[in-house]
């Protein structure tokens, strides 16, 4: 049964919990600080909340007028102990006002032990909560090192008066407010550079010199992710001539899965140069899922095209993946075969990967690409774009004349329109062109 917060008043009234004194620190602290993690403090356009923590209230330095920047009453909450501060430590209170001679959960207070326990248990449980440290006018040592350790700001209690206490809380308020806004750039900072880790992971620079084969890509996020998902490709030329490409997807969303892609096109990419294809590839590129991966439930789906040196033929493998769409001047934009499909890599062991013989012609465009292309849906309802509405979106932009990056950035544009909004998966689009030399 949760236990009410005592109602609030405006100083000189003030607030305490009504658990007895010097009862031991336990669940209800730390069960609210898990609460409140993700979240913070009230906003700076409330009126501020101090939760005193203090054993005793009689002695309490509080003075009658404790006010905000704005002329507003600052709301006090008193707590005798650690137990209590659990009850009172809610969402609204910006700031707590901490006696440093307050005992510490399971210390004896004799002096032997270490004299910030309990601020460092009140930075542990509150680490989103201002905190002002209270120490005797003959122990300023132990208040800077108080500020060392993570308070605020230290208060003598002897030379308190409401004047100083205000100033030093809307300070205090402040200050945290900074800290964690830098410690949220930070954070970002750090989320760019992984971000740019995995996307050069992700989306390589193709290997494809002394080819007459033109490339393009395009990569788009989905709405729900700071970083790069799943989604990964690749495309090199081994020395017989020979254009590989590859497109991929690992189930799920997040780093580890992002991390994972990253290590299937690298393992791609070393053993199609090492001279690797169809079936062995896959079954190799299966192996290091398997070994790889955080849980027995991630797979992944992958598509292979192998392109013959006179450009005119490819082998396609298909593990669970959409089939890829084939343009030619002589006829309109279709898939190609699929009947073959085998199972996407991680799912089935010792499974098989057909891999099919395919015409392409004089002159073609072909597209890899990943589900969150064809899984948008079509305006308000619930039907999804799918791959026959795409290849209806790809006859119509081919027939507009848009090739290459164009056409890949109208498909993708297109497709969110459609959506009503950012897509929810991560799209990945490969495009490869061949032109005869004049």
């Amino acid at each position: 049964m949760p236990v009410p917060v005592p109602r609030q008043r405006a100083i000189p009234a003030v607030e305490s919990g009504q658990a007895q004194a010097g009862s031991a620190v336990g669940g209800p602290l730390k069960e609210e600080a898990d609460r409140r993690e993700a979240g913070a403090p009230a906003s700076a356009g409330t009126s501020l909340t101090l939760l005193l923590i203090e054993d005793d209230p009689a002695g309490s330095p509080i003075v009658p007028e404790l006010l905000d920047s704005a002329g507003k009453p600052i709301r006090v909450r008193t707590a005798r102990n650690l137990t209590e501060a659990g009850r009172l430590l809610t969402d609204d209170v910006h700031c707590i006002l901490l006696d440093l001679a307050l005992p510490a959960p399971g210390r004896s207070g004799d002096g032997d032990d270490d004299e910030l326990a309990v601020l460092k248990h009140v930075l542990e449980l509150a680490p989103r909560h201002a905190v002002l440290a209270l120490t005797a006018s003959n122990d300023a040592e132990r208040g800077a090192e108080a500020v060392r350790v993570g308070a605020q700001d230290y208060l003598v209690r002897d030379e308190l008066d409401g004047r100083l206490l205000s100033r030093a809380i809307r300070y205090a308020v402040e200050r945290k407010r900074s800290e964690s806004a830098e410690r949220r750039l930070a954070e970002g900072r750090v989320r760019a550079q992984e971000n740019r880790r995995l996307e050069r992971g992700l989306l390589p620079t193709p290997l494809l010199e002394g080819s007459s084969l033109r490339f393009a890509a395009r990569y788009r996020p989905g709405r729900s992710r700071a970083l790069l998902g799943g989604d990964f490709y690749d495309t090199v030329r081994t020395p017989d001539g020979t254009v590989h490409a590859m497109i991929g997807d690992v189930s799920g969303h997040g780093p580890d899965e992002a991390a994972l892609g990253v290590e299937l096109r690298i393992a791609w990419r070393a053993l199609t140069l090492a001279g690797l294809c169809g079936d062995e590839l896959l079954g190799t590129l299966q192996q290091v899922l398997e070994h790889e991966r955080s849980d027995e439930e991630i797979f992944a789906t992958l598509c292979t095209v192998d392109i013959s040196p006179d450009g005119r033929w490819a082998g396609l493998c298909l593990a669970g993946h959409p089939s890829p769409l084939l343009a030619r001047p002589d006829c309109p934009a279709r898939l190609l075969p699929y009947d073959n499909n085998g199972p996407a890599l991680g799912l089935l062991h010792g499974a098989r990967w057909p891999r099919m013989q395919v015409e392409l012609g004089a002159e073609w465009s072909l597209m890899l690409y990943t589900d969150g292309l064809i899984e948008g849906r079509i305006g308000k309802g619930g039907e999804r774009l799918g791959q026959d509405g795409m290849v209806r979106m790809i006859r119509r932009q081919f027939a507009e004349g848009l090739r290459g990056e164009n056409l890949l950035r109208a498909a993708v544009h297109e497709v969110r329109d459609l959506n009503g909004g950012e897509l929810t998966d991560d799209v990945a689009v490969l495009l490869l062109d061949r032109t005869p030399q004049p």
